[in-house]
């Protein structure tokens, strides 16, 4: 090869390379725009169909409430003596006393038809206290309703009306299939605007508001006053979610609002149809989430489960869980935190056997359980307690042994012992873990103690067996709950 030759060579070949790097570049924007074509099919090109199949089924309620008038108010007050008084008196008054006039005050909401033959779902505030509830459907049809029953701790209502046709009603979705980033679809009657249709994406899943049995969607679909108790569909017409409620400093859409969970509202409506009320399995324990540092003071695996912190009398104790139990899985499936078994055990049902995994002393056991019905009746408030004499201060806390007079004075239930907290160090660990004086601890290390002493000995031993915490049981008027105490200071 002579040398102009090789100068040839060496000439062409960036030229090759500079093709194979077109060559790669086309392919790439050929699989880019296949992806985006893709993506643009994924997104409906209009919500008319959806919109249109939907509406028939969705209603707008307006309810009235009879409101006495104000005896102070809206009456002309006269001194006495003055000109035209004995006809104002006449006017005003009946057998000598004042006869104040009714008057009517209406709120606005949204619902829709589960059924042919008239069954309503809606959010419980926008019927609660309601004398009348009017139905007002797509088709300008209007009925009255009547309330079938409540349940204010999902704000789940359900309603019936009576037609003599067939009525448009539309299907329950599984709000577990739902994903974040799916596309949904409320309809409702936002600030008495009549039937309006918002579309938008599920934001996210599993949001908890304020009640135990919480579990909202997220959406940006616009939900404003007024859309309470509409549907949220997803792309083929199922509802997914009854829209309840927004965040917004404003009063209005900023694109965060909350629909409760088909797979919620779906069973609550069940139970309201068949009984006129809910029916929720009850398990008979105290809970509390597990943190990192009990997980390591009771040699657990990982933070996870629900920790037991008192059993009552019921299915729990009757099948032998105990306090310091850690409850795994119930029915067959994991337990994340206290809120999951919370659901889980409500929606087992009542008189229902079931499997609960607990963790006890580091091994895993099974017990079988038969759950009650729960009462959600309220608890009672703590007592004020006195203060003992002659405290002992240890890990940053000022006890003192309990009395029977301390027990009286700050109603403690029957049997309970253990030392009282006078003071809490601040800055201190217990100070930090939310120890407050008033308090009670009547375990530590998972073993009851009453003295001082006994305490003592629990902290020993568990620094001797080289932990890092302390699992104290504190109880707070008739909440108990566990602390995990580092016993590094």
């Amino acid at each position: 090869m002579d040398h102009s030759t090789a100068l040839s060579l060496r000439a062409r070949q960036p030229v090759g390379l500079l093709r194979l790097l077109q060559a790669l570049m086309i392919a790439t924007a050929f699989l880019l725009a296949q992806t985006l074509a893709v993506s643009a099919q994924d997104r409906p090109a209009s919500f008319a169909d959806l919109a249109e199949a939907v509406s028939p089924a969705v209603v707008n309620i307006t309810t009235s409430t009879r409101v006495a008038a104000d005896m102070d108010r809206g009456f002309p007050q006269l001194p006495e003596g003055a000109p035209f008084q004995d006809f104002f008196n006449e006017f005003f008054n009946r057998d000598g006393e004042r006869a104040p006039r009714p008057r009517q005050s209406q709120s606005l909401g949204s619902g829709f038809v589960v059924s042919e033959d008239g069954y309503i779902v809606t959010n419980n505030h926008v019927i609660e206290g309601a004398d009348e509830i009017r139905i007002e459907f797509f088709s300008g049809l209007e009925l009255t309703a009547r309330l079938v029953g409540t349940d204010p701790a999902t704000d789940i209502a359900l309603l019936k009306v009576d037609h003599d046709l067939p009525l448009p009603h539309v299907p329950w979705g599984d709000s577990e299939a739902a994903r974040v980033g799916d596309w949904v679809l409320a309809v409702g009657n936002p600030l008495g605007q009549g039937f309006s249709v918002s579309a938008g994406i599920i934001s996210a899943r599993g949001r908890a508001l304020q009640g135990n049995f919480d579990d909202y969607l997220q959406t940006d679909a616009a939900i404003n006053r007024g859309n309470s108790g509409g549907p949220l569909f997803n792309m083929t017409g199922e509802v997914v979610g009854v829209n309840t409620a927004i965040l917004s400093p404003t009063g209005g859409s900023i694109g965060i609002g909350f629909a409760m969970s088909s797979n919620v509202a779906a069973r609550v409506v069940d139970q309201l149809q068949e009984f006129g009320t809910t029916r929720r399995g009850w398990l008979g324990v105290r809970i509390q989430d597990v943190n990192a540092d009990m997980a390591e003071a009771m040699e657990l695996p990982e933070p996870r489960g629900a920790l037991v912190t008192e059993v009552m009398d019921g299915p729990a104790r009757e099948a032998g869980i105990r306090s310091g139990d850690v409850i795994t899985r119930f029915n067959g499936s994991d337990v994340a935190d206290t809120r999951d078994l919370v659901r889980r055990v409500a929606d087992a049902g009542v008189d229902i056997i079931v499997d609960v995994t607990v963790m006890r002393d580091g091994s895993e056991q099974v017990v079988e359980v038969t759950l009650g019905l729960r009462d959600d009746g309220s608890q009672a408030g703590p007592g004020q307690p006195p203060a003992p004499a002659e405290p002992a201060e240890l890990m940053g806390m000022e006890l003192a042994e309990l009395t029977e007079q301390m027990r009286s004075d700050m109603a403690l239930p029957s049997g309970i012992s253990g030392l009282l907290v006078r003071g809490v160090e601040p800055g201190s660990d217990a100070d930090n873990k939310g120890i407050r004086p008033g308090d009670v601890i009547t375990e530590a290390g998972q073993e009851p103690v009453s003295t001082i002493a006994a305490f003592r000995d629990q902290v020993e031993a568990a620094r001797d067996a080289g932990r890092r915490n302390i699992l104290v049981m504190v109880r707070r008027g008739e909440d108990p709950r566990f602390v995990a105490l580092s016993l590094e200071n």
